[in-house]
Parts: structure tokens; sequence; C-alpha cells
């Protein structure tokens, strides 16, 4: 065979190798559009859960307290009526009957000089509020008299300002938040339950009798996932600004890096689930069982600086978390890629060793 016979076949077969990742590439992201279960859990369930959770916790901002006010009690005679909503009641049983029922935060019965609150443990949160407020009403009523009988001593007063650009409001963790947890149910789901019909029809046996090499059929699947994603991060970002008010920085076109590397990684893990799971209800069950307390542990759905501690030492060996701390920083707060570069080393060795041992120990005979 002349040399010039060996290159021209060398370029048919690039030629033919290039034509059949992009036909397969339109075959399989055909498929995934018409798998509506694959837009729901990919897509809508991860938004939803956002806009459920934004719309909760709104901007941050508390309502005001419902105070039942047992006869006269005076320290309310200046209460803000942007924080305090008081009604009131004959005596301090029916006061306890509407904190039982949860029609009030708490109850305040004012003897003299001293005032009794009774915060409600039907609520303990509104309640715990509620407290909160009473007792600083209190202490301003308090300055005013002493000021009053000693108008010229001085008197401190606080005043609060904001740091690191203002306070986090909920939106602003929970869509880097929910965002990876959306890219690890993409990528887990998507990697396992493939991994399992590819088992059940003998795919990749079929597959050998095709022009096409498996390497060209495995490129175009995760091509297809990787453009997933990044439609994903799209669709999510544009809801919560446009919707909920995210404040975009400049840095934000740097989650799709992120984001491509967050994907690898979880294909990586459902790689190894697939290669457990004989079912699609095994498989659905297993990355069920790793993306849920991944979630929880990851500060997905809340700041994990609130979280215990034990929960916080976990979180270390989570991907969910570097990623959710990557897109966080260069979105949220407009930090350049190279303050998130121990969180991309982590995802990047975290792939790398997972899809290793997902390679070593994959059985392709199965398929």
């Amino acid at each position: 065979m002349s040399l010039e016979t060996a290159e021209a076949r060398t370029v048919r077969a690039e030629r033919s190798g290039g034509r059949a990742y992009r036909s397969l590439f339109k075959a399989l992201g055909r498929g995934w559009l018409r798998d509506r279960s694959q837009i729901f859990f990919t897509i809508l369930l991860p938004l939803m859960f956002m806009v459920l959770l934004a719309s909760v916790f709104g901007s941050g901002d508390t309502a005001a307290s419902r105070i039942v006010a047992v006869g006269d009690v005076a320290v309310l005679d200046g209460a803000d009526a942007d924080e305090f909503a008081v009604a009131e009641a004959s005596d301090l049983d029916a006061a306890l009957a509407m904190l039982r029922d949860g029609d009030a935060d708490a109850a305040v019965v004012q003897d003299g000089s001293t005032v009794r609150i009774y915060p409600s443990a039907t609520n303990s949160t509104s309640g715990a509020i509620a407290e909160g407020r009473l007792s600083a009403l209190v202490d301003d009523v308090n300055v005013e008299v002493l000021s009053a009988a000693a108008p010229g001593e001085p008197v401190l007063a606080t005043e609060v300002e904001e740091a690191d650009g203002g306070a986090l409001q909920p939106i602003q963790y929970l869509a880097p938040g929910i965002l990876a947890w959306g890219v690890a149910i993409a990528g887990v789901f998507g990697a396992a339950g493939t991994i399992v019909d590819w088992k059940r029809d003998k795919l990749l046996r079929r597959l050998r009798l095709t022009p096409a090499s498996v390497r060209t059929f495995l490129g175009a699947k995760v091509s297809v996932n990787l453009v997933v994603a990044v439609g994903q991060t799209a669709v999510f970002l544009a809801v919560a600004a446009l919707g909920f008010g995210l404040r975009l920085s400049a840095w934000t076109w740097f989650a799709v890096p992120l984001v491509l590397l967050g994907t690898l990684a979880f294909l990586a893990i459902g790689v190894v689930i697939g290669g457990i799971a004989q079912t699609s209800p095994a498989a659905a069950g297993l990355s069920n069982l790793v993306t849920m307390p991944m979630a929880f542990v990851s500060g997905a759905f809340y700041p994990l600086a609130l979280s215990p501690g034990w929960v916080q030492a976990i979180s270390y060996a989570s991907p969910m978390r570097y990623l959710n701390e990557a897109l966080q920083s260069v979105v949220v707060y407009g930090e350049p890629p190279t303050a998130v570069l121990p969180q991309i080393g982590f995802l990047a060795a975290f792939a790398a060793i997972v899809a290793l041992f997902s390679w070593k120990t994959f059985k392709f005979d199965e398929l």
C-alpha cells in the first residue's frame, strides 16, 4: 500500500467519523428534546424549586409581627405599624388560645412597670421575631424615660451599615445553589438512566455493526449533556434575574465553564451508578440517594454557614458544594476566575478520579 493511499484512507475515515459524530449528536439531541421526563427533571423540577423557595422567602423582609394586647399595654402606643399588627383580647386565656391556633405571634400583658411577653410556641420562628421586636420596643421606651429624667446625660445609639456590598438576599444563594443541584440531577440521572437503557437494549453491541465507533457515540452523548447544561444555566439565570431581581455580575459568563466542569463530575458519578443498577427504578433510586442528601449538605437550599458543624464537615467531600461556591462567587459577588481556582481544582480532580474508577470497574460485556 502506497503512502498516498494510506493518507487518503485516513482522511476518509476522519471525515466519516466527523459525519457520524454530527449525525449522532443531532439524533441524541432530538431524543433528549422528545423525552418529556428528562426535560422535567433536568430543567422544570429544579426551576420549580427555585421559584417556590424564592417566592416563600421573598426578598428577605419579615412581615409585621401579629401582637395580641391583653388590656391596656402602654408600651405599644409608640409601636411602628410596619413592625407590629396589634389586636386586642379580653383576657390572657383568650390571647393564649389565639397563639395556639396560630392567629398571633405573641401576646403582651403590661402590669405597671412589668411587660410580660408570651411568644408563640405554635410558630417558634415568628414568635422569636416578635419577642425580639417587643424587647427592642421596651428598650426604646426605657431610653426615652431615662433621657427625660436626665436630659444632660448622653445615651448610646447604634448605627447599622451594610458590609460586603449588602445583605445576602435569598435569591442570591438560591439561584446558584439550585442551579448546581439541577446540574447534578442532569448529570447523575442522565448518565445512570442512559447506561441502564443501553444494558436493556444491548445498544453498544448493535453499535459495533455500524460504521460509527463507540468512542464517537460516547462523545456525542457527552456533548449533548454539555449543551443541555449550558441551556440549563441560561434558563436559570434568566428566570432569577428577570423574575426575582438577581443582579448578575460582569463575570457571570464564567458560570458556563464551571457548569461544564461540574457536569463532567456528575456524569462520572452517574456512570458508577449505571454500572451498579440493573433496572431503571434502581438507577433512579440510587441517583436520588446521591443527589438529594448532597443538596442538603452542600448549601443548595440554604446558606451552609447556618448548618450544624457536622454537616459543614461532610460538605467538604461533596462536589456540589464547590460548584455552588464557585457559581456564587462569579455570579453574585463578581469575583474573577482566579478566586475560584480551589473549587475548579477540586471539581477537576473529582471528575478525573471518579471517571477513572468508573472506567476500571465498568463491565462493558453487560452492554
